[in-house]
């Protein structure tokens, strides 16, 4: 494994285990999408990694379009107030729609993603996210695509953050108490 950064705890998922089940998961979607030309919507700025190396592992042909919501304001909670910073670019209407996502835990801004974008009327609309915090969920969000469910700990690394730190590591893993 590569060398830990001196501010992880521990970690929680190792870059072989995302690499692996990144794969599966791009298998997944080109088998489920087959036929189809999906829209892979990114959610900035966590998802950036997750969604390249997801993409590289579609073989079907497919667009994608980014949306930034914002709902930490630089906290380790989501604060339950969802802004829109950034709107997509394309439009999705009758479109086959991918929401990529870095982690759905309280799906307090998936929700409000999911409708928002409903009103679009794409043909279909699904989640797909690295992580699932289902212990931290206060709203529901049916996640189709998930990559590893994680309990209740503020996870960084692999496009995660802290204070915008920590997105680069090529892992998922907890900070230690010293470093919050």
């Amino acid at each position: 494994m590569t060398d830990i950064h001196p501010d992880i705890e521990k970690v929680l998922v190792s870059r072989d285990e995302i690499k692996a089940r990144v794969r599966a998961m791009g298998r997944e979607i080109s088998r489920d999408f087959a036929g189809k030309k999906p829209v892979l919507v990114g959610v900035l700025r966590g998802c950036a990694l997750f969604l390249s190396d997801l993409a590289q592992n579609i073989s079907i042909d497919c667009s994608m379009d980014f949306i930034c919501p914002s709902s930490y304001n630089g906290g380790m909670k989501s604060s339950g107030v969802v802004r829109l910073l950034l709107d997509l670019r394309e439009n999705i209407a009758g479109k086959d729609v991918i929401l990529i996502e870095d982690v759905v835990d309280s799906g307090l801004t998936m929700r409000y993603l999911l409708d928002n974008l409903n009103t679009r009327k794409p043909k279909s609309l699904s989640i797909c996210a690295l992580l699932n915090k289902k212990p931290c969920r206060k709203a529901d969000v049916p996640v189709r695509y998930s990559g590893f469910e994680i309990d209740d700990e503020f996870v960084v690394g692999y496009g995660l953050d802290y204070k915008e730190l920590y997105r680069n590591l090529p892992y998922v893993g907890t900070l230690k108490k010293t470093r919050i």
